[in-house]
């Protein structure tokens, strides 16, 4: 990151507040934070003004760890007609993605911390679906409005049919809302795996395993990412049981790697579980980053998660020389 010039040295003449001016426009603020250590750069979109052709390799270039900010990608948090506020949201290798449920609590935090709304009942909309979160605001007095610590999210309806996850394999199991890819059979690089396939608005592999703690998931993530039967590429969850209420999961998400957590990937990870019988419908994730909190209410067909969000820190940052 570029450091901010100081023109006030002697031998600057002239045009000093102009340039100081010009210097001062290409700065943008940011945020970074994160939700069971799936971390994210975030942009006031009301404010920061970037070209939709220019995002993307800004977006790979704040995401870097070693020259960047550093994190799992870059979230815009823009105005909205349909909803309180748009999340728009780019994975770390600059491709855009439709839901991240760790970012989503953290848009939550961002936009009742820094005074956008007041509201503990928002609505956000993220790729044309609107999600429904509830706020838990702590340390609140007559003079602070105080912060909020954990977000409980509405993440809808768990989406099964094949064609929408979307993945090519064919339905095994007919589920109450329809055909579903159930502890399916995938090759991947010689050895067969048992997937689940579901969408929580992004697509997700859930694979039943013990070990898990010791996969090498830095060889495997790659080629169920890029399996031939996952249209859109996929994000995978490697998944071991741990009682009927508990389970541990590591995740490779698509167009960013290995991250701490998935928010999406857990409330997945829960359906997953429910279909093969494995545990309740109301489950803790344990997950390298911390514990996410989800329920899928089976009546309702709906998809709860509740968990933290914090801001790590802020700063400003030239987005054109990083």
């Amino acid at each position: 990151m570029a450091a901010r010039k100081d023109y006030s040295d002697p031998g600057a003449t002239g045009n000093v507040s102009e340039r100081e001016q010009q210097e001062e426009q290409q700065y943008m603020k940011f945020t970074k934070m994160q939700g069971c250590g799936n971390d994210y750069v975030y942009v006031n979109g009301f404010t920061e003004k970037l070209s939709p052709q220019e995002k993307p390799e800004i977006v790979r270039k704040l995401s870097d760890r070693h020259f960047g900010i550093g994190g799992d990608g870059v979230i815009f948090i823009n105005p909205a007609e349909e909803a309180d506020f748009e999340m728009e949201m780019y994975n770390a290798d600059g491709s855009r993605s439709e839901m991240c449920g760790n970012g989503i609590r953290c848009v939550a935090k961002y936009v009742y911390d820094k005074g956008l709304t007041d509201k503990e009942d928002i609505t956000i909309v993220s790729a044309g679906k609107t999600k429904y979160l509830k706020l838990t605001v702590e340390g609140r007095t007559a003079t602070d409005r105080g912060q909020v610590t954990m977000v409980q999210v509405n993440m809808g309806n768990p989406i099964l049919a094949p064609a929408e996850v979307p993945v090519t394999a064919e339905a095994t199991q007919e589920t109450a809302n329809g055909p579903a890819v159930v502890n399916a059979p995938i090759t991947v690089e010689g050895t067969e795996y048992r997937m689940t396939c579901v969408s929580m608005g992004n697509p997700h592999a859930i694979v039943f395993m013990e070990g898990v703690k010791d996969l090498n998931i830095e060889k495997i993530g790659p080629k169920f990412e890029h399996h031939s039967c996952f249209p859109n590429r996929t994000n995978t969850e490697f998944v071991e049981i741990l009682d009927r209420k508990n389970v541990f999961m590591r995740v490779w998400e698509r167009g960013t790697g290995e991250t701490l957590a998935c928010g999406t990937g857990c409330c997945a990870t829960a359906v997953a579980c429910v279909l093969n019988g494995l545990t309740d419908e109301e489950i803790t994730v344990k997950l390298l980053g911390g514990e996410l909190h989800i329920k899928w209410d089976r009546e309702e067909n709906l998809v709860y998660m509740t968990g933290p969000a914090k801001i790590v820190f802020e700063g400003e940052v030239d987005p054109y020389s990083v």
